[in-house]
């Protein structure tokens, strides 16, 4: 196993995916819990993890020298790298600048953990400290293009630092890292699969739920669905799926939903009508953290409350919570910084009577696609694109309203339809419109109109950590556009987003 001590970073859990991508097994552990288990002989190799902080911060962050010394490989990145270095007598300098997005780095040595890779390299860096000076007996193994030190490393210790995140899309090689780290410098055995992840986890689950009865609540997005397949094939009829229509769906979404789930899983759902409660709970609401969490405690009492519900008495709350909904939403391990609270994390009550159950809370979303693959659902319903939980309310920026809601839904029908009719939809990771709360002079019918702003969001992601926007021909966004400024009275302008997540996020609430 490779064991992956967290400082913080929003990319931690996307080292592990990566890994796991090798169907090698490895785990996360809080870096506070370093002492305790870095010494169990189990571990094939340790990597320490990125993160916000600064070696020089008053309450920086760090492990015992001893870690280091263990004979096992490590393999520090960016504030791992810096934390190495200023451990074993390096020296580390605030930086005066911050190094952010592609960079180039060159090659000058030759190493296990750079084999296979060009001389010159373009990686993503995100950090402003840099080391100026190795510890005794390292080597310089990489180099940018201002000179300062990319990567340093001893060989015969085995220990390797890089000041670069090798675990993102945007490094290029950096899979290739991982896997001469992972395989060449550890020797770990390729034996982690979705197959075992899938057996293993039924047991886990029937050991750990025993007795019960299970609320599962569904979306019509892949998430809840595979959890909720996952918990029925464990657990049988003590599972109940229940699906909330709060209003804020996009068009036809309640029947598609129901249809889907009595086809694939044979279970007719709980359909729960909730639509004018969660419209009045955002009345007046523009904030998007209150709006999350307004919607997080709906859902709750809801289920609560809900007389068709009242008379099951449920034990658990299944829910189709992902990592990176948790890495956005909680500082889970104490050192990485929120970024925005979805409603089925952080945006739940602090006093519920259900107890959550939440069994993919450590995959991503191509992990989880594999498992429903593995579970045998349809393609077509595992490659939808993903659909926020709290929905269209975080894609209407400002109050949420019937009318606002209407328009939005209209505008996200001709995108998605659009996208069908060109065989585009499949080609991307996600595609929405977003209603602006902003208002331009525009003509229609050769009369002035003064209407409101629509922004076409798409984007290419493997996992929801980063994303790239999509270069959609333009054809193709000229037959969007004019379409919603035709059909969709409301509209007169629309706007296409080419913002990469960072620094954005892919949802604009």
């Amino acid at each position: 196993m490779i064991l992956i001590l967290d400082f913080g970073s929003q990319y931690t859990q996307l080292i592990a995916k990566r890994i796991r991508g090798f169907n090698i097994y490895c785990e996360i552990h809080a870096h506070q819990q370093a002492n305790k288990i870095a010494y169990d002989n189990k571990w094939k190799g340790i990597i320490l993890s990125g993160g916000p902080s600064s070696v020089y911060d008053d309450d920086n962050i760090k492990i015992e020298k001893d870690i280091l010394q263990l004979g096992i490989p490590v393999l520090g990145i960016c504030y791992g790298m810096q934390m190495m270095a200023k451990m074993l007598k390096g020296t580390v300098v605030v930086g005066d600048r911050f190094e952010y997005g592609q960079a180039q780095i060159f090659i000058e040595a030759e190493s296990l953990l750079f084999k296979g890779l060009a001389r010159e390299n373009s990686v993503w860096m995100s950090h402003s400290d840099h080391v100026t000076a190795l510890p005794p007996e390292f080597k310089i193994l990489a180099r940018n293009k201002a000179q300062e030190i990319s990567a340093f490393f001893d060989e015969a210790k085995k220990l390797y630092a890089i000041q670069f995140h090798p675990e993102v899309s945007h490094t290029i090689g950096g899979d290739l890292i991982l896997q001469n780290f992972c395989k060449n410098i550890c020797a770990s055995k390729e034996s982690w699969t979705m197959h075992n992840f899938y057996q293993q986890k039924i047991d886990q689950i029937r050991e750990t739920y025993k007795s019960g009865s299970v609320l599962a609540a569904v979306s019509g997005g892949v998430d809840s669905l595979v959890a909720a397949k996952l918990a029925t094939d464990a657990l049988g009829d003590r599972v109940k799926i229940v699906f909330v229509d709060n209003g804020l769906l996009r068009e036809n979404e309640k029947n598609e939903v129901v249809a889907a789930y009595q086809k694939h899983l044979s279970i007719k759902p709980i359909v729960i009508d909730a639509a004018d409660y969660f419209l009045q709970e955002l009345r007046g609401i523009t904030d998007p953290e209150i709006k999350r969490k307004k919607i997080g405690h709906a859902f709750i009492r809801t289920f609560e409350q809900d007389s068709a519900l009242k008379n099951e008495n449920f034990d658990y709350l299944l829910q189709g919570t992902l990592y990176p909904d948790i890495i956005e939403s909680v500082s889970e391990r104490g050192a990485s910084v929120t970024i925005k609270t979805h409603h089925n994390v952080g945006g739940l009550p602090d006093k519920m009577s259900l107890k959550l159950f939440e069994p993919l809370r450590l995959l991503f979303k191509d992990e989880v696609r594999a498992l429903g693959l593995e579970m045998g659902l349809p393609k077509e319903l595992l490659y939808r694109h993903p659909f926020p939980g709290p929905g269209l309310a975080v894609r209407i920026l400002g109050e949420v309203t019937t009318q606002s809601l209407e328009t939005l839904r209209k505008c996200d029908k001709i995108l998605i339809d659009e996208l069908f009719a060109h065989n585009f939809y499949h080609q991307i990771w996600q595609a929405f419109a977003v209603l602006l709360p902003v208002r331009t002079v525009g003509i229609k019918g050769d009369r002035r109109s003064y209407a409101q702003v629509v922004a076409l969001r798409c984007v290419e992601s493997k996992d929801a950590m980063t994303a790239d926007w999509v270069k959609m021909p333009y054809e193709l966004l000229g037959k969007i556009s004019s379409r919603i400024v035709n059909e969709v009275k409301e509209i007169n302008r629309v706007v296409y987003d080419v913002t990469s997540k960072p620094p954005a996020t892919i949802e604009w609430e």
